[in-house]
């Protein structure tokens, strides 16, 4: 679980402050896939690097864990803390897939686990457990496969294997249907909703895309920085 309690973040321009999170509180449980969206500009990526531990908010707390795990606050730990912290329990899918050209999807996945020192709580990384998550995500015919043998979607799917390889309990995912067409795009949100269901990971999804609405088990509004709306998300044929 990832909760953001009363969290701000502004940014310095000339001479006054902009802000981008304006006391926003919010949730996102574990098994459950949470949707941030809102109008360009609102926020909504700065609300995701904040809880990546990858910006440090004004004030609040960013708490990870929950149930029988420990719980930690995020924005009270030292920048090193923050990179362990971010190594072995939060898992982050950027809008690009940003893989390394020369090696194979095994070795994309390898790599990360071996940045994150190769062992963490759950224990080392194998080749087993690398071949089990690509497997996972429909590439095990794929592993040896570099970027530019893979379509778009089955490059995503790499970054997505290699964001679960330490097994963390959050996932973050920042725009992922972004450079898809519609049908790979759906094939990709499918696939994360049944990643966190069967695994139990807290996801946390960035898209602007409601044509995939229907995947996103809560759905949260952002406008200007604030939390204007938090809904169950029904289907979109469902919807009145």
């Amino acid at each position: 679980m990832i909760t953001l309690d009363d969290v701000t973040l502004t940014f310095p321009d000339g001479d006054r402050r902009v802000t981008a999170v304006d006391h926003v509180s919010l949730t996102a449980r574990a098994g459950v896939v949470t949707g941030i969206t809102g109008p360009s500009g609102s926020g909504k990526s700065s609300l995701l690097a904040v809880a990546a531990t990858l910006i440090r908010p004004d004030s609040g707390r960013v708490l990870i864990g929950g149930g029988s795990g420990s719980v930690v606050d995020a924005a009270a730990l030292s920048p090193g803390e923050a990179t362990a912290l971010r190594r072995e329990r939060i898992g982050i899918v950027f809008q690009q897939s940003n893989l390394l050209p020369s090696l194979t999807a095994r070795e994309q996945v390898l790599v990360m686990a071996h940045l994150g020192g190769g062992a963490g709580r759950r224990g080392a990384v194998t080749r087993a457990r690398v071949d089990e998550l690509l497997d996972a995500v429909g590439l095990s015919g794929h592993a040896d496969k570099r970027p530019a043998q893979l379509s778009g979607g089955q490059r995503q799917r790499v970054a997505i294997a290699r964001a679960l390889v330490h097994g963390p309990d959050v996932l973050l995912v920042d725009e992922p249907t972004s450079a898809l067409d519609q049908e790979r795009g759906a094939a990709i949100m499918g696939l994360i909703a049944q990643l966190t269901h069967d695994r139990g990971t807290a996801t946390m999804l960035v898209t602007h895309d409601m044509v995939h609405r229907d995947v996103l088990d809560e759905l949260v509004t952002v406008v200007d920085g604030r939390v204007v709306d938090t809904v169950p998300a029904a289907p979109v044929a469902n919807a009145a």
